[in-house]
């Protein structure tokens, strides 16, 4: 864990649960893509740099879940470096509390507010300042998060985020986050078509060529609303819902795994009854789902 991985002349990444991209411009600009889950993470990060002599100019944030900028606060107050990010992103990276509230839909009581999904807040700059590399491509990857980006680096080297998980990954957990699934399933459309010297995920193996993983990530979304229609067959209550698909997938709940798939639940709910494939009544004073 924490293994240095060359994959170009002047790319790396730090092979961790939330594969961290190394861009090195030259010697005084070395690029971090994200920064690990917490201040554990980004010291660890740290001292990778400074064995290999690399001075930390600034760290590019894809999106603002908690394990992608926890080492955030740490390497910036370690070495004054800029961090990158932009719109509802940089929102969540400045204002931390916003994950946990979105998750929960309301304040977070304390079995929320803990690091994996409440960062430290971290200083923000947004890409369009001067001082971000020009010769770096931001790559607009949403669904998974808001406005979740990926980055194209000048040799061809694409940090494609969170936008496909490994097969191991979407076999245990079965329903991974999403919060736009229409939106999701457009950048996965997108992702299939590109073309890379190397891709490398943050929760899969880096690869040339991930087609099939992608397709493999797209089945597992209309596999996964097709259960949710099947299960809305008669009216049901969204905690019916969700107790279903715990059961359905063979998940075990705790509170954290009640927001996580407990939103992206609702986020289905949406596109489905956006689509016309899903309906609500409201009885009893209560909101129910029937498929259309």
């Amino acid at each position: 864990m924490y293994e240095l991985v060359q994959v170009s002349e002047k790319c790396y990444y730090i092979n961790c649960p939330a594969k961290i991209g190394v861009y090195a411009a030259d010697q005084d600009h070395v690029y971090l893509i994200d920064s690990g889950n917490d201040k554990d993470a980004g010291r660890k990060v740290r001292q990778i740099l400074e064995r290999n002599g690399w001075r930390l100019a600034a760290i590019l944030n894809t999106h603002s879940n908690a394990d992608h900028i926890g080492g955030n606060r740490y390497l910036q107050g370690q070495t004054g470096c800029k961090v990158y990010s932009a719109g509802i992103e940089a929102a969540f990276t400045q204002y931390p509390i916003l994950e946990p509230s979105f998750l929960y839909g309301g304040f977070p009581c304390k079995d929320l507010r803990h690091k994996f999904l409440m960062a430290q807040e971290s200083d923000v700059t947004d890409f369009t300042d001067e001082g971000f590399p020009k010769e770096i491509e931001v790559i607009p990857l949403p669904g998974h998060f808001f406005d979740m980006v990926g980055f194209r680096m000048p040799d061809g080297v694409v940090f494609l985020a969170d936008c496909i998980s490994s097969r191991e990954t979407l076999e245990k957990y079965a329903v991974s986050f999403v919060y736009d699934v229409g939106a999701y399933l457009e950048t996965l459309d997108m992702v299939e078509g590109m073309e890379a010297a190397m891709f490398v995920p943050a929760h899969a193996e880096a690869a040339t060529d991930l087609k099939e993983l992608v397709r493999y990530n797209r089945d597992k979304v209309h596999e996964v609303a097709d259960g949710i229609l099947s299960i809305c067959e008669k009216p049901q209550h969204f905690e019916k819902i969700l107790q279903e698909v715990f059961i359905g997938y063979g998940l075990s709940m705790n509170f954290e795994q009640y927001v996580l798939v407990g939103s992206t639940v609702r986020s289905y709910l949406s596109w489905l009854k956006d689509t016309g494939k899903l309906a609500v009544t409201i009885q009893d004073s209560m909101l129910l789902w029937q498929s259309a």
